[in-house]
């Protein structure tokens, strides 16, 4: 070897033992770093913002001021695949108001907010905040229950959605909502549709993957789950060949109608529903809470399982 290369070689080796003696005062810090959430919510372009664990998303809200109501999609599974959809699998546009998670009402003071078709529309009109934690991140926003036949808002809501992480990649998306009257008092007219919907995604469903529907009463499918009064129903099914994953829509103690009666099909689609038996009415100057919660697991869980998270969400 040439006299050149060998003094190149020693001289690589030498400026490598020489920064790796340096002492550790040489390196850099920041002696005012603060530590970093490990959940996030991240604002993003067209009225989107990500909820996030250690960087990777696990879903997305929507609040664009062209939608007919904001909804969170995609819901993340531990496995990093989407457990929702948007729309009907077989039914794509009479169905494609089922936008994955999403809250709304078949009649309120008679104006349809459930269908596309309607003159019902909310409207997000502002964000309370963005906040960011160590086991869960949330956002608050208000939105108007807008007739737009009229220009009219029939009913204000304060809209609190909370990711919580939990172990294995398990997490919850737990909805808290406040609905107050704008004036006169809201009619929640008796209907199936609403408040709460979730469209699973089409390998999910009983019909098209194989799923399973399951109660907190021990009931399955649509067949015995459908109009039952329940704590909880599960979704379950496959994501992959391998794997099977879920989510578990939980009902709390402190509504008004509890156990609420499930809308659930086999075709994919569960709702908690607040006016199957009769109307609610909001008095004037009165608020109406909700709360609701979104389990999303691995496998298919056993029941006491579940049961276990509902009763940590219910507080018992």
């Amino acid at each position: 070897m040439p006299v050149y290369f060998k003094v190149l070689a020693l001289l690589k080796v030498l400026a490598f033992l020489i920064v790796a003696a340096l002492p550790a005062w040489t390196q850099e810090t920041l002696p005012n770093a603060k530590p970093v959430p490990e959940c996030q919510v991240i604002p993003l372009p067209y009225e989107q913002a990500s909820f996030q664990f250690e960087g990777k998303e696990l879903t997305r809200y929507h609040y664009g001021s062209a939608l007919r109501r904001p909804f969170w999609f995609p819901v993340i599974g531990p496995s990093g695949i989407p457990l929702t959809r948007m729309g009907h699998p077989r039914d794509p546009q009479g169905h494609k108001h089922h936008n994955s998670v999403w809250i709304s009402h078949n009649n309120v003071n008679g104006v349809d907010f459930w269908a596309d078709t309607g003159s019902g529309r909310i409207a997000q009109r502002r964000i309370v905040e963005f906040e960011d934690g160590i086991r869960e991140a949330r956002t608050v926003t208000e939105n108007d229950w807008l007739d737009e036949s009229t220009s009219r808002v029939l009913m204000r809501e304060t809209r609190t959605a909370t990711m919580r992480v939990l172990n294995d990649g398990e997490w919850m998306l737990l909805i808290e909502l406040v609905l107050q009257p704008d004036g006169t008092e809201v009619v929640l007219g008796q209907s199936p549709f609403g408040l709460i919907g979730v469209r699973m995604a089409k390998t999910i469903g009983v019909n098209d993957g194989g799923g399973i529907i399951r109660n907190s009463e021990g009931n399955i499918d649509e067949k015995e789950v459908f109009w039952k009064k329940a704590k909880w129903v599960d979704y379950s099914g496959p994501v992959t060949k391998e794997t099977v994953e879920g989510i578990t829509l939980f009902d709390h103690p402190d509504n008004p109608n509890f156990p609420a009666s499930f809308h659930v099909r086999d075709d994919g689609w569960m709702g908690a529903s607040l006016t199957h038996e009769a109307t609610r009415i909001i008095p004037s100057g009165e608020k109406l809470t909700l709360r609701y919660g979104f389990y999303v697991h691995r496998d298919l869980k056993p029941l006491p399982g579940i049961e276990l998270r509902w009763k940590e969400f219910a507080g018992r």
